[in-house]
């Protein structure tokens, strides 16, 4: 038959698939309606197409063109019959429609004596119409088997986030009994805490002063016109004889409340901080000090002995250095 004479190998260089099998079934086409003498179209030709060739449906996949093809050469009547389905165990589906193909022309290029089936010649009358071509594609894609990836396998669960009851958790009897002692620890501590600010509150701090009244000697153990300071770290006080009697005077600077410096070598009282200065009777003569330094009360207790009172003072500026109490008449 003219179908025989007819060489598609050499469409095999066509890269693409479905235009290498229009390429295929236009050759087949031409070589039936001419009778076989006219040479096949070039690949290039072959690839472009033409608008009878744009009818036909295209195969979407490998395996469509690879039966295509098998069908096209079955119709022409001359090839034998191959069978395809010892290809089907290969995976890959490029790799399975080469193999279909090579064995395709292998069977056209060793020829057979065995003649298509009668059901497959219906297909090539039909195909010498527009309408037959049509049916012919419908056939194809009929007989089209949609090959799908295997079902990938189900991903195991992660583990379970929550603790079983049974693992210890804190529903468990002795999960509760633990919580539970840290809780009355808890609030044990803050109880004490509570009770120990509230004793706290209860017994504020107690300062603890030197005595407002005491006994600083005898008279005849004090110098004339000598500052005696023995008594001013503890009780605050300079005690002073003259020639008339005894006095004394408060360590307290009538400016801003400094303790004042005995200087012997300058007979006066020297203020640290802003520079008052006081003369050995107590009158200020220098500095910011705004008024004379203060007296306390000073007697004679029923023993003999000098006794001082700070919980009474004398100012000068009142006039109260003229009382009895302000100044020990000896």
């Amino acid at each position: 038959m003219a179908e025989e004479n007819v060489d598609l190998s050499e469409f095999d260089d066509i890269p693409d698939r479905v235009a290498r099998a229009k390429a295929k079934s236009e050759a087949m086409r031409k070589a039936r309606g001419e009778g076989g003498d006219t040479p096949a179209p070039s690949a290039e030709a072959a690839s472009s197409g033409d608008a009878e060739a744009q009818e036909v449906a295209e195969p979407e996949t490998a395996d469509e063109t690879v039966e295509a093809d098998a069908v096209v050469d079955d119709d022409a009547g001359g090839e034998e019959e191959v069978d395809l389905s010892k290809l089907d165990e290969i995976t890959d589906r490029v790799a399975r429609s080469k193999a279909k193909a090579e064995a395709m022309r292998r069977a056209k290029g060793g020829g057979g004596s065995t003649s298509a089936p009668a059901k497959k010649a219906a297909p090539a009358k039909k195909a010498a119409t527009p309408a037959g071509r049509a049916a012919v594609a419908r056939e194809l894609t009929e007989k089209v088997i949609v090959q799908t990836s295997p079902t990938p396998p189900a991903i195991r669960p992660g583990p379970d986030r929550t603790q079983h009851v049974a693992e210890g958790g804190i529903t468990t009897r002795r999960g509760f009994f633990s919580w539970l002692t840290l809780a009355w620890v808890a609030f044990a501590s803050a109880s004490a805490a509570g009770l120990t600010a509230m004793g706290r509150f209860m017994f504020p701090n107690v300062l603890f002063e030197s005595p407002q009244s005491f006994k600083v000697g005898y008279p005849d153990d004090f110098d004339f016109n000598i500052v005696d300071t023995r008594y001013t770290d503890k009780f605050g006080v300079w005690v002073v004889r003259n020639a008339d009697g005894m006095y004394a005077l408060i360590s307290v600077c009538t400016h801003l409340g400094c303790t004042p410096n005995w200087l012997a070598g300058e007979a006066k009282f020297k203020c640290p901080c802003h520079g008052s200065g006081f003369y050995i009777s107590g009158i200020n003569f220098e500095g910011p000090a705004p008024r004379p330094l203060e007296r306390a009360r000073i007697v004679l207790a029923d023993d003999g002995q000098v006794l001082v009172d700070k919980t009474q003072k004398f100012q000068y500026e009142k006039g109260q250095w003229d009382l009895p109490d302000s100044f020990l008449k000896i």
